[in-house]
């Protein structure tokens, strides 16, 4: 991105209803701020509790970027990545025309995952049986009014899609 000083680099999440559930993605900001010199790097999250893009964005043109990356923190090409996070960026860049906002590219796959996953398979073999696990309470992290924790879908609705996306690819 050329002149770092008035480029900004947002790493941006999907977040949750637990807090310090970004405290990896808020330590990879700070390595590239440190490893790689970038003077503006930030994170923020899609939905839950935040901090939102809209804010972030702000925040980073109150400090001078003129221009700002969002590199989406997310492994898969999704409808976040597809549709959501494009069509967010596009409504609030709108308000600043002056500034150069680029969606950069996601996580994805890369080679060095392959090593990541070795690394954490490594890592897990001492640890004990998922009936072991002592959960937290449920009601700790309720879900907000309206709103659903997971969105099922059977096989025969998943087929259905699968079909479609198949049949638009040819």
């Amino acid at each position: 991105m050329g002149d770092s000083s008035k480029k900004a680099i947002i790493l941006m999440g999907h977040g949750s209803r637990v807090p310090d559930a970004g405290k990896h993605m808020e330590k990879v900001a700070s390595g590239l701020r440190a490893k790689y010199g970038y003077n503006i790097v930030e994170i923020c999250y899609m939905s839950r509790l935040g901090p939102h893009f809209p804010e972030i964005f702000e925040k980073c043109v109150v400090q001078g970027a003129s221009e700002i990356m969002v590199i989406p923190y997310f492994l898969h090409d999704g409808l976040h990545l597809v549709l959501d996070i494009p069509e967010m960026m596009q409504e609030i860049v709108t308000q600043h025309p002056e500034v150069k906002l680029v969606l950069g590219m996601n996580l994805g796959f890369d080679d060095s995952l392959v090593d990541l996953v070795q690394k954490r398979i490594a890592a897990s073999r001492n640890i004990c049986d998922v009936r072991e696990l002592a959960l937290p309470p449920r009601r700790k992290y309720p879900v907000p009014p309206g709103q659903h924790e997971f969105v099922p879908m059977t096989p025969k609705e998943a087929a259905k899609y699968l079909k479609h996306s198949q049949e638009s690819s040819h």
